[in-house]
């Protein structure tokens, strides 16, 4: 029997999964349109370091990018789910091509443009240090940093000087910052695609008082990289962030992911 405090539990965890869609399901909860300019962003510089060194290296290629338009899948698309899904051999070696990149990977630096479920865009700079740890930094007048540790996470608001503590096992982006990974064994892929210009990888996750969500994530035909990726909440809305001016060659400052729990409390409520 589910007790009524399981449903405000419940209710509770799905009122704040809707703040962090998006890269961790970050919606327009906490970023709304009105906040943001609606054109794409001009280009602007890789990240830099804390040593102040820009981040462009090896992995990127040619002259600065500029900011990429966000592929917005399909709304009303419907992706089937079964416990007895089968792939073909080719959607299987793709599978297996996506987690050889995704476990090469020790750091990675780029700009992102993010298109929340409103349709509002917003950019910024994130930092991946592989396993576990990641900072998304978005650009004013954004107050939003979102940064995991290793075993935490938090969705920090530098204005309220407040920030919302979640298990990073509990979010989807864990995918992206295993050590090691093995989507076909270590996820529930529900769907491999590829055409011309993208391999696409669906992965579901079904938990029982907050509901469904799904992960896709897109990658470069030619290049193999990753390029953007779509989170969809168990409510149903979709939050992509695109990425660009990747630079896997990075050293990283350990400082850069350490969680302030002094001087940012808890969220209100």
């Amino acid at each position: 029997m589910i007790r009524h405090k399981d449903i405000r539990f419940a209710a509770t965890i799905a009122a704040r999964s809707a703040r962090v869609a998006g890269v961790l399901l970050v919606t327009a909860a906490m970023v709304t349109a009105s906040s943001f300019a609606q054109n794409v962003p001009v280009p602007k510089p890789a990240p830099k370091g804390r040593d102040g060194a820009s981040a462009g290296g090896p992995a990127v290629t040619g002259a600065m990018q500029t900011p990429p338009n966000p592929v917005i899948p399909d709304p009303r698309r419907n992706v089937p789910s079964s416990i007895f899904q089968t792939f073909d051999a080719n959607q299987k070696a793709q599978a297996a091509k996506v987690s050889a990149y995704l476990s090469s990977l020790q750091t990675l630096v780029g700009n992102f443009v993010q298109v929340g479920p409103d349709g509002s865009k917003t950019q910024g700079d994130f930092y991946i240090q592989k396993p576990g740890k990641v900072r998304f930094e978005y650009d004013a007048p954004s107050p939003i940093d979102i940064v995991a540790d290793g075993s935490s996470l938090v969705v920090r608001d530098r204005k309220l000087a407040t920030q919302d503590v979640y298990p990073l096992s509990q979010t989807p982006l864990r995918f992206l910052l295993s050590d090691r990974i093995d989507l076909m064994k270590d996820t529930n892929v529900v769907n491999v695609s590829a055409d011309d210009v993208f391999v696409s990888v669906t992965i579901e996750e079904k938990q029982a008082l907050v509901g469904t969500s799904r992960l896709l994530l897109m990658f470069g035909a030619k290049d193999g990289q990753l390029k953007q990726w779509t989170v969809t909440d168990p409510q149903g809305y979709d939050t992509t962030i695109a990425v660009y001016n990747l630079d896997s060659s990075k050293k990283l400052d350990p400082s850069m992911f350490k969680i302030d729990f002094t001087n940012y409390g808890p969220s209100p409520g």
